[in-house]
């Protein structure tokens, strides 16, 4: 088993569990691969660290049959897999789904906004889960080998304060979860027990996190802005805008929607925040911007011992 929402005493299995945090799949308006122009424009936006990376290796001869293997740790699907790798919150913590917890994070369905005590155990959760995962490619990794790794991140050092993931999960979406409640289609608790399980870290956490960890030293680390999410044809279009906001959230969220309030519910939460995405579409346009940390990670040296 891998997770269980308290207030429901639900519990998923792992297997459950890897199919909702997917993106959506197929090839409808709303699935990854048609939302995920932007992602690869980012994606290719950084090769030129990822070659600088690979200049600074130093290869093995090959000449006697050697191998040099690549891995490629895409978690998206479609043509972006081989571009982008991402880090996620593992799980929502257990305490901002615990009505007893001081982290509960009433009224809300993301960190962004949320108190100080919430942003506290989503901070604690995602460098719980970067740590799990350094340690675990630094096992798989020789001395030489370097990682490239690319992650949501955040200029603020401010948890609450998400960034472009909070134009995303926060502010309209979190305003459409209010609709439905407001409208007595959905109960309270029901939406505050949904919680996006996705941090933004800023450069500090991260770094915080590799030190500590010790698998691994940095060679490079760097934020790098990588422009807006919403990829339209007519930027002047409201509509258009509205439309790909939902998309975009959808693409990525929908599968976790679908599985907390069902299908029928989920046309309707969606179609609001289309709704009121179109409402500020000229903000978003200016002012949504989803920035990347950069990290080129090597396997630590062990000290010689003394003599």
């Amino acid at each position: 088993m891998a997770m269980a929402v308290k207030g429901e005493n639900l519990v998923v299995t792992k297997l459950k569990l890897e199919r909702m945090l997917s993106m959506k799949g197929g090839k409808g308006e709303t699935s990854y691969l048609k939302n995920s122009q932007a992602q690869a424009r980012h994606a290719r936006a950084m090769l030129h660290f990822l070659e600088a990376t690979l200049s600074a290796m130093k290869l093995p001869l090959l000449e006697d049959g050697g191998t040099f293997a690549v891995a490629d740790l895409g978690c998206s699907c479609g043509t972006n897999t081989l571009f982008l790798m991402g880090i996620i919150v593992k799980h929502v913590p257990d305490t901002v789904t615990d009505k007893r917890s001081p982290a509960y994070n009433r009224g809300r369905v993301f960190v962004h906004g949320a108190s100080a005590d919430t942003a506290a155990a989503y901070k604690q959760q995602f460098q719980a889960d970067l740590a799990s995962f350094l340690r675990a490619r630094a096992v798989e990794m020789k001395v030489g080998g370097i990682m490239f790794l690319v992650c949501l991140g955040r200029t603020s050092i401010d948890p609450v304060d998400q960034g472009g993931a909070g134009f995303l999960f926060g502010a309209h979406f979190q305003d459409a979860w209010n609709d439905l409640v407001e409208e007595g289609l959905l109960d309270s608790e029901k939406r505050d027990s949904f919680n996006i399980p996705v941090y933004a870290a800023c450069l500090r956490e991260f770094e915080e996190v590799v030190k500590a960890e010790g698998s691994l030293s940095i060679n490079k680390l760097q934020v790098v802005n990588g422009g807006s999410p919403l990829v339209v044809d007519h930027p002047e279009d409201a509509s258009e805008v509205g439309r790909a906001l939902a998309n975009s959230c959808r693409s990525v969220a929908g599968v976790l929607v679908e599985a907390h309030i069902g299908e029928r519910l989920s046309e309707e939460l969606f179609g609001r925040l289309e709704l009121r995405a179109a409402r500020h579409a000229r903000e978003l346009m200016a002012q949504m911007q989803f920035f990347h940390i950069v990290a080129s990670l090597s396997p630590s040296v062990p000290p010689h011992p003394a003599s």
